[in-house]
């Protein structure tokens, strides 16, 4: 059987933040996609698990030794109401392993079966979703952008009840961690002030241990979370990223990308762009992805109070400063981005004002994010504008920077909607997997242009991508 060393401190030092459990089993597993570099940085044989016994472990029939599954509990603010429990209702952590980087990382399942935490679901995931996220996921991680990722995608040999009976199916995902601010909120919302310590230091020790050592560890560790979390979105409005689903327990202390189910990327520039089905008052909205960012970090705040001092109105006020600061912090992360995607190499008062005067040339002209930015370095940008008077005044003030152009700032390939859904369906109703396997191989190179796949950049077109909605992989 495959080997996993196992060291398992969220289990070992959190035994009530959890409840033990068992994956479901399936009747006939089998490896659709196992991710070979990912697996080598995990210190795993990558070679051993693309068999039949690693399809077991990743559906869940084979439990390895060292592993001890379990469904974690957490609550969150969801589209802005709050539910008291949510926890793990389709997922289990099998345990953390030590990577080659000397980095602890979880292994999880999702989609392996019902938990006391699946709130009348089935616990079941669909191959569709399962293969969303694993594409969406390594998309992200090739951009640059912190993100959990796909270990594994592997069908169950049964049919799930959705829409059509789609093929069942299970990720094993990658983190630095599963905690959530969802996490903090299930133990403070119940008082338990204890249970919320423990789980601070817990966090403090795994994800930012400077901040041990800091005269207030609590307020330490907050003002930290708030910067990956403003360096995070940053880099999802960079690359024109639309989580969808922006609640509570979808945001990690370890600043990671989590949950890609509503997921997509922009096409045409449009700062009100909204995907999600179930987001119909756009509250996750492009162009709010930093507001909510904040939000959600005042929610954890407010789980924080009594830890970062006695005086409440004192503790109020000290983490108050702290979200006070988080737009300017964010706003310098994506200046700085913006910066790297139009060449600048100095930092200059007017730059923000060149920035914006060029999106607001995408938003008025439709046009596209993505190869706006990358066409800057050949000049073909300029055709992408129906007036382009407009661009080549701005271009003047531009070039006045003598701007440097990297391919590599700016990527050639995005998980386009139309053929994130082409592959998938493929999969789906085929069991066609060449799609989905070409477009990931692209997908992994982001800012290396395939003379073969030119295709693959451009955006649908405006009748196609009109109406276009992303779903939660429930």
């Amino acid at each position: 059987m495959p080997t996993f060393h196992f060291d398992n401190t969220y289990a070992r030092e959190l035994p009530d933040f959890y409840a033990p459990w068992q994956p479901a089993q399936v009747p006939q597993p089998a490896l659709v996609q196992l991710n070979h570099a990912l697996a080598t940085e995990l210190g795993l044989d990558a070679t051993a698990l693309d068999s039949p016994e690693g399809a077991a472990i990743f559906a869940g029939n084979t439990v390895p030794d060292g592993a001890e599954p379990l469904a974690q509990v957490y609550a969150g603010h969801q589209f802005g109401g709050y539910s008291p429990q949510l926890g793990d209702g389709r997922a289990l952590l099998l345990g953390e392993v030590i990577d080659v980087h000397g980095q602890r990382r979880d292994i999880a399942l999702k989609g392996s079966g019902r938990t006391p935490f699946s709130r009348g679901g089935d616990g079941k995931a669909a191959l569709g979703p399962v293969l969303r996220e694993y594409l969406m996921g390594e998309a992200m991680h090739a951009l640059g952008v912190p993100t959990t990722r796909a270990l594994a995608a592997v069908i169950t040999g049964e049919r799930v009840r959705r829409d059509g009976a789609p093929p069942g199916a299970v990720l094993a995902r990658v983190a630095a961690s599963h905690i959530r601010v969802g996490t903090f909120q299930f133990f403070a919302a119940q008082g338990d002030t204890a249970k919320v310590q423990q789980l601070l230091d817990y966090v403090i020790a795994r994800h930012y241990p400077e901040a041990k050592d800091a005269a207030n560890p609590t307020l330490a560790l907050f003002q930290a979370v708030c910067e990956r979390q403003a360096a995070l979105v940053a880099r999802w409005m960079c690359v024109g990223f639309i989580h969808g689903v922006m609640n509570t327990d979808n945001m990690t202390l370890s600043g990671e990308t989590i949950d890609y189910g509503p997921c997509a990327f922009m096409d045409a520039y449009d700062p009100a762009t909204v995907f999600s089905s179930i987001d119909t008052q756009g509250r996750y909205a492009y162009a709010k992805q930093p507001g909510i960012a904040q939000w959600n970090l005042a929610r954890l705040a407010e789980t924080l109070l009594p830890l970062v001092d006695a005086d409440s109105d004192r503790a109020v006020a000290l983490v108050t400063e702290v979200l006070e600061a988080f737009p300017a912090r964010y706003q310098q992360h994506w200046l700085d981005g913006m910066r790297r995607k139009l060449g600048l190499t100095t930092a200059q008062d007017g730059d923000l004002a060149l920035v914006n005067d060029f999106l607001a040339l995408l938003q008025a002209q439709a046009v596209d994010f993505t190869l706006a930015f990358r066409g800057l370095a050949d000049g073909s940008s300029r055709d992408l504008f129906a007036n382009r008077a407009d661009f080549d005044t701005w271009a003047v003030r531009w070039q006045a920077r003598q701007p440097v152009v990297s391919n590599q700032a700016n990527p050639v390939y995005i998980p386009r909607n139309h053929q994130v859904e082409a592959a998938l369906e493929a999969a789906v109703r085929r069991a066609d997997y060449a799609p989905f396997q070409r477009l990931l191989a692209l997908l992994q190179h982001p800012f290396d242009a395939q003379p073969d796949a030119a295709a693959y950049a451009l955006p649908a077109t405006p009748e196609a991508a009109a109406g276009y909605q992303t779903f939660c992989g429930t």
